[in-house]
C-alpha cells in the first residue's frame, strides 16, 4: 500500500513491495496474457544491451572536452539520476499499484494510465522520436565501425599509404538488410538469446577498448591532458569550447539513456517475485556495471589519447597493428548494434502494429498469421517492419554523423523520458503533497536536468548545423 506520509524522503521506499501468489495456470498469467518467463538477470542483460552502446565510443572525446575531475563527475550525477529514476519507473508498470495493479506492457501506456491522456501525447512523441532518432544513429555507427574493419585489412595487405577509403552506403544496406531478417522476431519475449549475445559484444569491445588504451599509455605515456580539457586557443575560440562541453554533455546522457524501453524490458519478466523487485535489482546491476565500464573507457581513453581523443575512440587506435584486434573490436560493435537495433525498434514495431490493428480491424492482412517451416509469420509484419528499416537506413544515410546524433538523441530523450515522467507517475501514484520535502526534492532534480537537457541540446543542433553545411548527402566516406 501507498504511505501517506508526506513529508520525507522516506517516501521514496513507500510502495510496498511483497511476496504474492497469482492466479493463473502454467501457460498464463494472472491477466489472461501468454505466460512471461523473464528472470532479473535476463532483465539485466536487456539494459546491459541497450546503455553499454554505441555511447561508449565517444566519451573519451567527452573527457577531451571537459577536462578529467568534471568527465568523472558528469558521468556519476548521470549513473545517479538513471538509476534514481529507473528505479521509480519500475515502479509504474502496474497501476495503480505496483505490485497488484494492472498491468502496463508499454511505457506510453503506463503514462497513460497514471498522468492521463495529454501525458501520453507528449510521451508518444517524446519516445517514438527518440527510438527513431537512436535506430538511425545506430545505423550510420554500425557502418564506421565495418568501414573500420576494411580499413584494417586494406591497410595490413596494401601498406600504410595505400588508398583505403571506402563509402559508407553499402555498409548501411548489408546492415538494413541483416536487420530485415532479425525485425521479424515478433517482440521482446522472444530475443533474449539475440540480447545475451549482444550484451557479451559490449563488453567485450569495450574491454579490448581498454585494453588498447592501457597499452597505447604503456608505450607512448599518458597524452597531453589537463583539468579543463582542450585548452582555448590554437584555434579554439572560448565559444567554441562551450559548444563542445554542450555537446559532450548530450553524448553522455545519451551513454545513459534507456529508461524509454525500462517498461517494455519490465514486462518481459515472470509475475513471481512481483515484477518491480526484479526489474530495481536488474537496473542496479545493469547501470553500476555499465557506468563502471564507462568510466574505464572515459578515464583509460582520454589517458591515451589526451586532448586529441577521436570522436570513436575504438578507431583512434589506428588501423595498423594489430590491426586483428582492432578489426575484432569493431566486429564486436557491429554484432552489438545489430541486437541493440531490435531492443530499440521493437517499441516502434508493437506500437506500429496495434495502431494498424485498431485502425483496420477486418483486414486480413494484418490480422492473419500463417505458418512457414514450423514458424509463425505474418505478411503485414514483414511489409511493416522491413519499410521502417529501409526508411531509417535511408535517414542515416543523408546524415551519417557519428558525435552530433549522438548528442542530439541523448538531448532529445534525457529528460522527458528518464526524468520528468518517472517522477511524475512517482508523485501521482504516491500520492506526494505538493510543496513536500519530498516534492521539492524531486522537482529540483527534474529543473536541473531539464537545463541539462537544453543545453545539450543547443550544441548537438549546432554541430549538426555545421556538419551539414560542408556535408553532401548520400556521399559519406569513411
Amino acid at each position: 500500500m501507498y504511505s501517506s506520509s508526506p513529508s520525507n524522503m522516506d517516501n521514496i521506499s513507500s510502495l510496498s513491495i511483497t511476496e504474492t501468489s497469482y492466479l493463473g495456470d502454467e501457460k498464463h498469467d494472472d491477466d489472461g496474457q501468454i505466460k512471461r518467463t523473464g528472470t532479473w538477470q535476463s532483465a539485466s542483460v536487456h539494459i546491459i544491451t541497450t546503455v553499454v552502446g554505441s555511447g561508449v565510443l565517444s566519451l573519451s572525446w567527452c573527457f577531451a572536452q571537459m577536462g578529467l575531475i568534471p568527465g568523472i563527475i558528469t558521468l556519476l550525477f548521470f549513473c545517479f539520476i538513471s538509476l534514481f529514476t529507473s528505479i521509480l519507473l519500475s515502479d509504474s508498470y502496474r497501476s495503480p499499484d505496483p505490485v497488484y495493479g494492472t498491468r502496463n506492457s508499454t511505457y506510453m501506456n503506463a503514462v497513460k494510465a497514471t498522468l492521463g491522456m495529454q501525458h501520453y501525447k507528449l510521451c508518444g512523441i517524446a519516445q517514438l522520436s527518440g527510438l527513431v532518432v537512436t535506430t538511425i544513429g545506430y545505423t550510420a555507427t554500425t557502418a564506421i565501425s565495418m568501414a573500420a574493419i576494411y580499413k584494417s585489412n586494406c591497410y595490413h595487405q596494401h601498406g600504410h599509404h595505400a588508398d583505403c577509403r571506402v563509402r559508407n552506403n553499402p555498409l548501411m544496406m548489408m546492415f538494413a538488410i541483416i536487420e530485415i531478417f532479425l525485425s521479424q522476431v515478433p517482440n521482446f519475449h522472444k530475443l533474449s538469446m539475440l540480447s545475451l549475445i549482444a550484451a557479451i559484444m559490449s563488453f567485450m569491445y569495450s574491454t579490448i577498448g581498454i585494453g588498447l588504451s592501457i597499452a597505447e599509455i604503456a608505450q607512448n605515456g599518458i597524452g597531453k591532458t589537463s583539468l579543463t580539457g582542450i585548452p582555448i586557443g590554437n584555434g579554439l575560440s572560448g565559444m567554441e569550447k562551450m559548444w563542445r562541453i554542450f555537446s559532450a554533455l548530450g553524448d553522455i546522457a545519451f551513454a545513459f539513456a534507456f529508461n524509454f524501453v525500462l517498461i517494455e524490458i519490465q514486462d518481459t519478466l515472470k509475475s513471481s517475485p512481483p515484477e518491480n523487485k526484479s526489474m530495481k535489482k536488474a537496473t542496479t546491476v545493469g547501470i553500476l556495471t555499465c557506468s563502471l565500464f564507462y568510466t574505464m573507457c572515459g578515464v583509460l581513453g582520454y589517458a591515451a589519447f589526451g586532448n586529441a581523443a577521436p570522436g570513436n575512440f575504438l578507431t583512434g587506435f589506428g588501423f595498423f597493428d594489430p590491426f586483428w584486434l582492432v578489426g575484432f573490436a569493431n566486429l564486436c560493435v557491429v554484432i552489438h548494434l545489430l541486437g541493440a537495433y531490435q531492443i530499440i525498434a521493437q517499441p516502434i514495431f508493437a506500437f506500429m502494429e496495434e495502431w494498424s490493428r485498431k485502425r483496420w480491424t477486418k483486414s486480413k492482412l494484418i490480422t492473419n498469421n500463417y505458418t512457414l517451416v514450423g514458424l509463425e509469420f505474418s505478411l503485414f509484419r514483414l511489409i511493416c517492419r522491413t519499410t521502417y528499416v529501409i526508411l531509417m537506413t535511408i535517414m542515416a544515410m543523408l546524415f551519417p554523423f557519428f558525435n552530433e546524433l549522438v548528442a542530439l538523441i541523448g538531448a532529445c530523450t534525457f529528460w522527458p523520458l528518464s526524468v520528468y515522467f518517472p517522477i511524475q507517475m512517482y508523485i501521482s501514484q504516491a500520492k506526494i503533497p505538493r510543496l513536500s520535502y519530498t516534492w521539492i526534492f524531486m522537482q529540483v532534480i527534474s529543473l536541473v536536468c531539464f537545463i541539462v537537457s537544453l543545453v545539450a541540446a543547443a550544441g548537438s543542433i549546432r554541430g549538426l548545423v555545421n556538419s551539414v553545411a560542408v556535408f553532401k548527402p548520400f556521399q559519406a566516406v569513411s
